[in-house]
């Protein structure tokens, strides 16, 4: 079983959000499609299926982006995923056998009925919080690329939405 690129991508760049609070609230598709060496027009589609499935928020504007929708220990692997599955990993054969159930099962019907409960309640418990935490630990990577993160990317220093308060007070 493999997630479709959708569900990857879309973990990817939830992933990549996360990783750069508090600094930025909203980050440019388009910085994103870069540093994680995504197309943006595809990322675009992406993104959009999540901020209409209110994992994501959009904000339009030279300062605009795409932001996370709630804390990112709110946010499931399960939401993330729902996005874009239609039942295909929960409901669906694993073998692609049209009619496979208990009455008719195909030879690894068993074993993947109880594989998909196990990932359900695996994907409904993991939440971004958890995901980014070993990201920045360094025991997950975050695509095929090492990617270092800071609060702000070098390459787009533009200003960001802040909450009035002077970044330079001691």
């Amino acid at each position: 079983m493999r997630l479709p690129k959708t569900c990857v991508y879309a973990i990817q760049a939830s992933l990549y959000l996360v990783l750069q609070r508090p600094a930025r609230r909203y980050v440019p598709i388009g910085v994103i499609a870069r540093d994680l060496k995504i197309s943006p027009h595809f990322l675009t589609k992406v993104l959009q299926a999540l901020t209409a499935n209110h994992v994501l928020t959009s904000y339009r504007g030279p300062n605009g982006g795409v932001g996370l929708a709630a804390a990112p220990e709110d946010i499931t692997l399960m939401q993330i995923i729902g996005a874009f599955d239609n039942g295909d990993i929960f409901d669906n054969c694993l073998l692609g056998l049209p009619g496979c159930g208990k009455l008719k099962p195909c030879p690894v019907h068993e074993y993947w009925e109880q594989m998909r409960m196990r990932l359900r309640q695996a994907f409904q418990a993991t939440t971004l919080a958890n995901m980014a935490l070993n990201v920045e630990n360094g025991t997950l990577r975050l695509a095929s690329i090492d990617l270092v993160f800071s609060p702000l990317s070098r390459e787009d220093n533009r200003k960001q939405p802040t909450s009035g308060r002077s970044k330079n007070r001691d």
